[in-house]
């Protein structure tokens, strides 16, 4: 009969399992709401008068009805498989000739004996659903017309049944509310206010509490009471339920249920006001209040002529004293109004109020049937009021939490670590809240606040403390702080410790933990005197054992052999008579950090006067010199002029390294001056580095703010490519740059037709300069005169292929192996992408973008293409497209794109590129990022429109496709906007989906499409969220979307909603 409802989220982390009506029957039960159950509520009045008897066979014989028995049934119905058959007694019920036993049982309520089994199936709970189901049950006419239910003496008899299983609940709130619906509590709570004679059609802010018979203002109290509480609780998060296969009919049905709760939940709302000023009047009461009993309403109901005043039903019931009920009443107000609070931080005032009397008075009242709070939920709350809304009255005491925000308020940060302190004594803080303080103080000190700095590590060291003490391993904030510490640091610890342990009245347990961090502070400690401070310490010697301590020390000892504390300083090293040993290391020394190439010459002269068989070019070994340059020079005869010439080249390479161009400079001018004298080998080996040099300082500075390189350094680069001087060492790397500038400043001319022809065909870096000049020369051309292009793409082609290697194993199988670096290129991958790293120019990158994304794309995957420019410059095809390693492409074009946006982050079709990689590989959030980021950068931001060739219609699919991987539906549906022609399919199928991830309903004024506001308009109401379907009607009635208007009115009110989109996506995903 019943189903499990979803699980309501606790504060305290409990998992409530509540059941609910099937959603049919819910919205029966809710029928109270739109159909009006009864003309009056003295509808209870019509039952005619009964014997004690007649009332409790007439129970007997409503129960038996509902489980298939007594004496309306026409036929006994078999049980259907999997069917529960009722537990309820069928004897009593069988017609013929009764035994003395049986007309005992018949004289018994069912009811009653069914209630008083110790697990009861079907459940008090469940009954209630079923009793309430079967009392609402609409009638259908002759006319197929739905009537509302019959306000007849069988569904008041049903009605009552449900009244006294809640009585026998003892009309406890928290059962109640766990494990009924808000549509059948309402309903149930609506037939106690009828049943309890509460005057129709009466506010009951307007009855006067006090003059009502105690059944009565008890009722009244109940159903605002559980107003106030069902209001406060939906204010909590829910989880949500994770659904099933669709059912149509029972999809239907549950919306019908949460639009019935909603409704409800709606006038609830509305009347809190009213309900919080009956519940601040009962506080006002000073008498005893009664609670209907199973007796009492069976008094009800043979008596429902009576009116109000003190009869026997009003003070026969369960007795609730002032006492215990003022302390539910203030529990209850305190929660509705800390949920106000968020609004209204006055009224953390009242709730603080509230809260503190709630506590007063269960201190007096103690363990009460009819009163339960939750103490450690009420507890919570005092602590939230105590924090939000201090309290000026001395004679509450504060608690820490309150102690705490307040020093974080004021800025009493040292009386913030005397709290902390005491808390190390007897800790009560949590250890997370302890962590947040400590963070908040720490974001507050990187912002510049030198004061906290202190404070952060005070706070840290209590922490700690209290993490050793209770078993808890040490952060790794404290050991960042002790990097570097100092004896103030140490003093702090050593009197948190102190002050954080009794070693008289300790455990041994305490002590052992507290011992084995002060050892290990002491073992990674490097100063010795730190340790002596630690080690002679009063708290140190209390903990650690003679032996201990001993041991300890034996362990510092073998850390530093060479500290003797024991001993005098040795004598200065300055004191020692220098031998000459000395003097050569200190020379050498001198050298080796020297970078002035006089001081450097007078060194070495120096040095050789000394000695003159040592070989000074080898006293560092960082000095390094490429091995084409080594053995011109190491072939120099004098030494001195050997040593001096490699010393000058491997310092003036280090500090062109490390980008130190103004001693390099140096260094090679003074080489360069020195072999000019005795070789031109050399001389045109130094003016290659000087030229080097140059361009590197060139493209480091000037060339970085775009001003144009020198005439004359052109010159040099042209002269280097084109000179033929014989027997020149030369390095690949002068030629691989002279290329990369070349192609960064532009002179495609010049690569493509002044450059030796036996240059090209010797150098692979010269030969891949001329075609990407060629190329890039080409690209405004006609498509035929695209040569250029295909012989760029065979020789990228060839460097990206594998060579395919067989190879014949023990068992006499032939296995392939591929050999990543194919041979067959003019360079290997590696060197090509390091060549690519050295360009600038955005054409140049653009092009090798390019033929990299038209190599990738030559797989025919359509889903993962990407897109670029001039990618229709390329073949279409590979021969042999086995041979290409897709994998090393599709790396390649990762690792080229991030570069290309490290030259420009603001090319919008570098950005896509991006964007298309991440969408490839399944990362839809980054190319949401990065496709946005293009669209950004060439509309300032979406001040203006995008351009249609930077968001083309594929574009916008795969944003759309990425929205809906996301589960972001409603962004779906609007991109779906953005395409030439709008595709309602995809965008109805998304706004269908109810698990959406985004901000749903506060993205509609963004939508300008009539047919999709009329769309959301229609599933709103059929879901019967009646809120989202006013936005969305909210939205169609600007008159700017007025399908009536000019059409360039139309398109500007489009492009406005783009925009704004645009850039809420951008907040969203940047």
């Amino acid at each position: 009969m019943l189903r499990r409802a979803a699980t309501e989220a606790e504060p305290a982390g409990k998992r409530r399992i509540a059941f609910r009506a099937r959603p049919a029957a819910a919205s029966r039960l809710a029928g109270i709401q739109q159909s009006g159950r009864s003309k009056s509520p003295a509808g209870w009045l019509s039952v005619p008068p009964l014997s004690p008897r007649q009332g409790k066979e007439q129970a007997a014989q409503a129960a038996a009805i509902l489980v298939g028995g007594g004496k309306r049934r026409r036929r006994r119905r078999l049980p259907v498989k999997g069917q529960r058959q009722s537990c309820w007694p069928s004897k009593c019920l069988k017609k013929g000739k009764e035994t003395a036993e049986e007309d005992e049982c018949r004289k018994e309520s069912l009811l009653d004996k069914h209630l008083k089994k110790v697990s009861p199936d079907p459940s008090p709970v469940q009954l209630i659903v079923q009793f309430l189901e079967q009392a609402s049950k609409p009638l259908v006419n002759e006319q197929n017309q739905v009537q509302p239910p019959p306000d007849n003496k069988r569904n008041r008899i049903l009605k009552l049944l449900a009244l006294k299983v809640a009585a026998h609940l003892k009309w406890d709130l928290d059962v109640l509310e766990k494990s009924l619906s808000v549509p059948v509590l309402n309903m149930l709570l609506n037939e106690l206010l009828c049943i309890s004679k509460v005057p129709p059609g009466t506010k009951h802010v307007d009855v006067d509490l006090a003059s009502l018979p105690p059944t009565t203002a008890m009722a009244i109290l109940l159903y605002n009471r559980w107003a106030i509480r069902t209001i406060v609780k939906s204010s909590f998060p829910v989880k949500q339920v994770k659904p099933g296969p669709p059912q149509l009919n029972v999809m239907n049905q549950v919306q019908q249920e949460k639009e019935v709760t909603e409704n409800i939940l709606k006038v609830l709302k509305e009347q809190a006001a009213d309900s919080i000023l009956v519940l601040e009047g009962a506080l006002k009461l000073n008498k005893d209040l009664y609670i209907h009993t199973i007796r009492t309403l069976d008094l009800l109901a043979m008596d429902p002529g009576a009116v109000n005043g003190e009869t026997e039903t009003s003070t026969a019931g369960f007795n609730i004293s002032a006492e215990e009920l003022q302390c539910q009443v203030c529990y209850d107000l305190g929660a509705i109004y800390f949920q106000q609070g968020s609004t209204d931080s006055a009224l953390y005032g009242n709730a603080r109020e509230k809260f503190f009397r709630t506590k007063e008075l269960i201190s007096k009242i103690g363990s009460s049937l009819h009163c339960i709070i939750d103490e450690k939920r009420l507890a919570g709350y005092c602590q939230a009021c105590g924090v939000l809304a201090p309290s000026d009255n001395t004679s509450q005491p504060s608690t820490p939490y309150s102690q705490i925000h307040s020093c974080l308020r004021s800025g009493s940060y040292q009386e913030l670590v005397k709290i902390f302190l005491e808390d190390n004594r007897t800790p009560s803080l949590p250890v997370q809240f302890r962590q947040s303080v400590l963070r908040e103080l720490s974001q507050k000190a990187q912002q510049g606040n030198d004061v906290l700095e202190e404070i952060c590590f005070k706070v840290c060291v209590c922490n700690s403390v209290c993490d050793v003490m209770q078993g808890r391993p040490v952060g790794v904030h404290f050991n960042q702080l002790f990097l570097r510490p100092t004896k103030e640091k140490i003093d702090f610890l050593l009197e948190v410790c102190s002050k954080s342990i009794q070693v008289e009245s300790a455990s041994e347990s305490s002590k052992r933990k507290m011992a084995y961090f002060l050892k290990n502070l002491c073992l990674g400690l490097e100063d010795l005197q730190l340790v002596f401070m630690i080690s002679s310490h009063e708290l140190f010697i209390a903990l650690l054992k003679d032996d201990e301590r001993k041991l300890l020390i034996d362990q510092m000892r073998k850390r530093s052999p060479r500290v003797n504390l024991g001993t005098k300083p040795i004598t200065s090293f300055y004191d020692i008579p220098a031998s000459a040993s000395v003097n050569i290391g200190q020379l050498e020394h001198q050298l080796i950090l020297s970078a002035d190439p006089w001081r450097i010459r007078q060194i070495l002269i120096e040095l050789h006067g000394m000695t003159s068989e040592r070989q000074f070019w080898t006293v560092s070994n960082k000095w390094e010199v490429p091995n084409v340059y080594g053995n011109v020079i190491l072939g120099i005869k004098d030494n001195l002029t050997r040593d001096l010439v490699y010393i000058l080249m491997a310092k003036g390479l280090h500090c062109s390294t490390v980008k130190d161009f103004v001693h390099a400079k140096q260094l090679f001018a003074a080489c360069l001056e020195l072999v000019t004298e005795f070789s031109p080998k050399l001389r045109q080996v130094m003016l290659n580095e000087v030229l080097l040099l140059d361009i590197y300082s060139h493209e480091a500075g000037a060339g970085l703010l775009g001003e144009t390189p020198p005439s004359n350094l052109i010159s040099r680069v042209r002269g280097y490519l084109e000179m033929r001087v014989p027997d020149i060492p030369l390095r690949q790397v002068v030629a691989e740059e002279c290329v990369a500038f070349l192609l960064n400043w532009r002179e495609n001319e010049y690569l493509t037709m002044q450059v030796p022809l036996p240059l090209v065909q010797t150098n692979p870096y010269v030969k891949l300069g001329q075609l990407l000049a060629a190329t890039c020369k080409d690209l405004p051309g006609p498509k035929e005169s695209r040569r250029a292009a295909k012989d760029l793409w065979e020789v990228v082609v060839q460097i990206c292929s594998v060579t395919n290697q067989h190879k014949r194993g023990n068992d006499g199988r032939v296995s392939l192996i591929k050999q990543r670096d194919s041979t067959l290129g003019i360079m290997y991958r590696s060197e090509l992408l390091s060549f690519i790293k050295k360009l600038r120019e955005p054409l140049v990158l653009t092009t090798i973008l390019s033929l990299f994304v038209k190599l990738h794309n030559v797989r025919e995957d359509i889903v993962n293409d990407i897109t670029a420019e001039h990618i229709s410059i390329w073949p279409s095809s590979i021969p042999n497209l086995q041979s290409v390693d897709f994998e090393a492409v599709a790396v390649t074009i990762k690792e080229l794109v991030s570069y290309a946006l490290t030259v420009n982050s603001n090319n919008h079709f570098w950005l896509i590129i991006q964007a298309d990689i991440y969408f490839a590989t399944n990362q839809y959030s980054a190319a949401l990022n990065y496709y946005l980021q293009a669209g950004a950068v060439c509309s300032d931001f979406f001040t203006k429109m995008v351009p249609p060739d930077v968001y083309t219609d594929q574009v916008i699919k795969r944003m759309i496709k990425c929205c809906s991987l996301l589960n972001c539906h409603t962004q779906v549906a609007i991109l779906c906007q953005f395409l030439r022609e709008v595709d309602y399919k995809t965008a109805f199928k998304a706004l269908q989906e109810q698990n959406s991830h985004d901000a749903m309903d506060s993205y509609y004024d963004y939508i300008w499409d009539i047919t999709i506001l009329e769309y959301l308009t229609y599933l709103h109401h059929k879901r019967g969220e009646t809120d989202k379907k006013q936005i969305a009607i909210k939205a169609i009635g600007q008159t700017e979307l007025n399908s009536s208007n000019p059409e360039e009115v139309l398109q500007l009110a489009a492009q406005r909603r783009k925009k704004k989109f645009l850039q809420a996506m951008a907040k969203l995903y940047f």
